[in-house]
């Protein structure tokens, strides 16, 4: 048993000690430009892809407000309150239904 135990230790400080390296794509894709761009790539960008936002289907800015609170609220993203309205109106003229 305890030789059971030190091979076990052995192998979770190896793991632990071991260096990892994750290389992800370079991000090529940019938010459309317009009023509020600046505030998605400060604010969307920091999270996750631009893609995330621009392969959504086109939808009402009651989907954009929830998703900005959202993020905001239950993700921790770092956005103003102050910015909540603007990101919005950005995301609903740029990817929202027309």
């Amino acid at each position: 048993m305890k030789r059971i135990f030190l091979s076990l230790m052995a192998l979770v400080s190896v793991a632990i000690g071991a260096e990892k390296r994750i290389e992800l794509p370079v991000e090529k894709a940019t938010f459309k430009p317009g009023k509020g761009a600046d505030l998605a790539s400060s604010y969307c960008y920091t999270c996750h892809s631009v893609e995330y936002v621009t392969t959504q289907p086109p939808l009402p800015r009651k989907f954009w407000e929830g998703t900005v609170i959202k993020m905001k609220e239950k993700f921790g993203a770092p956005i103003p309150d102050a910015s909540i309205q603007e990101l919005t109106d950005y995301l609903t003229e740029a990817y929202g239904k027309k």
